[in-house]
Parts: structure tokens; C-alpha cells; sequence
């Protein structure tokens, strides 16, 4: 029977923002990594939410465009604190890598490539790699509970692997297959009696309160009332001061019309950017965009926070009447507003009535198909990471309907292929912390790229 939370905050304020910010400075490796340390952190550690509840707000997050993994931190914050603590959580999720990727810019523009950086990242990759295997195993155990949530995680996995399908296919396919099997066999997707002591204490939300929150057309309103001016009024004023052609309106209007189209996360869109940026608009020369997305790479949040990167050396080479450093610091902060605010938006006005429908059988069905399939995705985020970390060049292989990125053997990487084993031993042997695992992997990447 569901019980409905008392008004105030779940956890104190202050304590859930020491987590988020700790779980901000661990988010390395994209969404999988970033999946991986808020299941470790919130449901295994700490014990805040149950993993059926978090598996449902991770289900209704793929559907949504943007940054999933940012947006699943705006909802779990929102369901623990409300709107501070879903404003809290998104805007860690973002702070640290916004201030890390600035830097690199600045240095990317002042000195070119950095071998240091380069090192630190093989470190880094090397640990991401090991978190998302554990991720992908932990999730794995609690989503697929039924053969037949088995075969729709693998076909997921090959449709997006093998196949190369659109991913907002796929995850409909899955919602779709979810709901059939619900009509047809709905014990299937009946969650098993479970002694929740095995696990540690009950969580404090657990897997079927509901939420106080109630949607309605007024709280819509008063959302879309205050958000759209905060999300697009930059735009506006950028407009008003340096008029439609400038580089800060076009860099405006272009990534806050990306942030709506972001399905499947960065890399389903970034091809689209990078021939944008580089053909139509000129902001970066042919190359840079594959320099940036390794610069993101090495920094804590959302990949797509790569169009900073983009937007910071667009407006440095064309700043107006600025100076080049403030042009580019202002085109920074534009891009990056335009690109994350719509995610606040998105689940404040959407959580509510997913929290709703959680006792609607037809929905949960969809969304647990959807949750069987997120491990595929996130298998083959991990298997994408892995190729690109441990070798050194990949090549496309495309036969009919089938198309690989199969990396090179001959580019193996010894050095990151050792760091990678070490930082297994260190998550699944050594039970060491993400924090730790993080930064003995960097040092030991920084010492070998010194050494070689």
C-alpha cells in the first residue's frame, strides 16, 4: 500500500549537498560512469532511495533529450529536498565540469594540446572503465529479473551496438515490448518478495511512496512562466546588445535548439555539432571537435558539455568589440546556460506525474521495459568507452544493416590496458572507494605518461 511522505526534506539540505557535491567530483566517463556513482553513492551507501525507485526516475530520464544522468540528479534531489534540492543537485552535477572544462580551454587556446592532461586521462578512463563494469553487472542483477528482460537488455545492446539504431527507437521499441509483456504475461514483471535486510536498512524513500507533490495546469503554468524567460532571456539580451548576426545570438539560438533534439546523449548529437561548427558557422577548424570531446573527457559531468568548449574558441576567434578572454568567458556561460536549463524543466514539470503513475500497471510496464534495456545502453556505453581507451584508433566496419566500430589491434594501448586491470582489482577485489580508485589511477596515468 502506498504512503505518502511527510512535507520537508527527506535528508537534511545541507548533508544532501555535501553528497551531491562529492558525487559532482566523481562523475568522469559519461552517463554510465555518472549512473554507476549515484547508484553506488544513493541507494548501496547511503541507503536514500530504493533501487526500484531509482531505476524508475532512470527509466523516465531516457526518454527525455538532454543529459540523462543530470537530469536523473535533478529528480532523485527534487524527490529528496524538493525544487531547492533538484536545483542543488542539477547545478553540482554541472559546476565542477563547467570550471574544469573553462580551464582546459584557456589552456587549449594559450598552449595547444597538453601531454599532462593526456596522461591524467589514461588514469581516469582506466577507473571509469572498472566503475561502469560494476555498474552494468549491479544493475543487470536487479532489472533483469525474467529471460525475457534478458533478451531485450541484449537486443538493445545490438541494436544500438551492431545495428546502429537511433536510440529514441530502441528505447521506444523497449517501452513498447514492456508494455505487451505486461498485457500478456504480467507476473513476469511483478517485483519478487525480497528480504530488504540482505541490503542494509530501508531506504528513506522507499520503492512505493508517493511523492506529496501533486501536478496540476497552475504549477505548469508557474513553471513554464518563470523557466522559458530564464532559459531563453540570455538569448534576448544578447540580442538586444550585439544584434542577430553576432556570434553570441547564433551560438544561443543554435545549442538551445540542440538541447531539445539531445536524445540518446552526447554522441548521438555531436556529429550534428561538429559539422555545424566547423562547416556552417566556422567556430572551430576541422579536427578540434575530436581535441574537445577528449578535453570533456577528462572532466567530472555531462559530455555535451563539450559545446563549451566549442562556443569558448568560436567567440575567441571572433569576439566583436570584446576582448577575446571576456568574449569567450561569456560565450562559456550563454552556451552552457541555454544547454542545461531545459533539463530543470523538463522534470520539475514532468516528475510529478510520473510519480503519479507509478501505480498505473500499463506505464510500469513500458518503464520496466525500458529499465531492462538500459542495461544494454549502458553496456554499450561502457563497450564504446572501453574501445576508445584501451586502443589507440578504431575503424568503421559497415556490412548491410550492420555497423561495428572495431578498434585496430595493432593500437592496443599497454599502458591503459594496465591501468585498467589494476583499477579492477582496486573496485571488485580491494572494495575501494570511487574517490580512491579515481585518484590513484590518475596518479599512476600521470607518472606513466612522464615516464614514457
Amino acid at each position: 500500500m502506498s504512503t505518502t511522505p511527510p512535507i520537508h526534506d527527506v535528508v537534511p539540505l545541507r548533508e544532501a549537498t555535501k553528497v551531491w557535491f562529492k558525487i559532482s567530483l566523481q562523475t568522469f566517463g559519461g552517463p554510465a560512469g555518472q549512473i554507476a556513482v549515484m547508484q553506488r553513492t544513493l541507494v548501496d551507501e547511503h541507503r536514500w532511495i530504493g533501487e526500484r525507485r531509482f531505476l524508475h526516475a532512470l527509466s523516465y530520464c531516457m526518454l527525455l533529450p538532454g543529459p540523462e544522468a543530470q537530469q536523473l540528479a535533478i529528480y532523485i534531489g527534487w524527490l529528496l529536498n524538493g525544487g531547492a534540492g533538484g536545483l542543488i543537485a542539477g547545478t553540482l552535477f554541472v559546476l565542477p565540469g563547467f570550471i574544469a572544462l573553462l580551464g582546459l580551454s584557456a589552456i587549449y587556446v594559450a598552449f595547444g594540446e597538453s601531454a599532462v592532461i593526456t596522461a591524467l586521462f589514461v588514469g581516469l578512463a582506466a577507473a571509469v572503465l572498472a566503475i561502469v563494469t560494476q555498474a552494468v553487472i549491479k544493475v543487470a542483477k536487479r532489472a533483469l529479473r525474467h529471460w525475457s528482460m534478458v533478451v531485450l537488455a541484449v537486443a538493445a545492446f545490438l541494436a544500438l551496438a551492431v545495428f546502429g539504431l537511433p536510440f529514441p527507437a530502441v528505447i521506444l521499441a523497449a517501452g513498447l515490448t514492456g508494455w505487451i509483456i505486461g498485457r500478456l504475461r504480467p507476473e513476469i514483471l511483478s517485483p519478487p518478495v525480497k528480504d530488504a535486510a540482505k541490503d542494509g536498512p530501508a531506504p528513506l524513500i522507499s520503492d512505493y511512496a508517493l511523492h506529496h507533490t501533486r501536478p496540476s495546469w497552475r504549477r505548469a503554468a508557474v513553471i513554464l512562466g518563470i523557466g522559458v524567460p530564464l532559459w531563453l532571456g540570455p538569448i534576448a539580451v544578447a540580442f538586444a546588445l550585439t544584434g542577430a548576426d553576432s556570434i553570441y545570438t547564433q551560438q544561443g539560438l543554435f545549442f538551445s535548439g540542440t538541447a531539445l533534439v539531445t536524445f540518446g546523449g552526447a554522441y548521438a548529437v555531436l556529429a550534428y555539432v561538429a559539422q555545424q561548427a566547423v562547416e556552417t558557422y566556422g567556430w572551430l577548424a576541422p579536427g578540434e571537435m575530436v581535441r574537445g570531446l577528449a578535453l570533456a573527457e577528462t572532466t567530472p559531468g555531462p559530455l555535451i558539455m563539450v559545446v563549451q568548449f566549442v562556443a569558448f574558441l568560436g567567440a575567441f576567434r571572433d569576439p566583436g568589440t570584446l576582448d577575446p578572454w571576456t568574449a569567450a568567458m561569456l560565450a562559456s556561460l550563454l552556451t552552457t546556460w541555454v544547454t542545461f536549463v531545459p533539463c530543470f524543466l523538463f522534470i520539475f514539470l514532468g516528475a510529478p506525474h510520473v510519480e503519479r503513475l507509478r501505480g498505473n500497471k500499463s506505464l510500469s510496464a513500458a518503464l520496466t521495459g525500458i529499465t531492462a534495456a538500459v542495461v544494454g545502453v549502458i553496456a554499450n556505453l561502457a563497450v564504446y568507452f572501453a574501445a576508445h581507451t584501451l586502443f589507440a584508433t578504431t575503424t568503421a566496419w559497415n556490412w548491410g544493416p550492420v555497423h561495428l566500430d572495431l578498434p585496430e589491434a595493432s593500437s592496443l594501448q599497454p599502458g591503459a590496458l594496465l591501468l585498467t586491470i589494476a583499477a579492477i582489482v582496486m573496485i571488485f577485489l580491494l572494495r575501494w572507494s570511487v574517490l580512491r580508485t579515481l585518484g590513484v589511477c590518475a596518479a599512476a596515468g600521470l607518472a606513466l605518461g612522464l615516464l614514457t
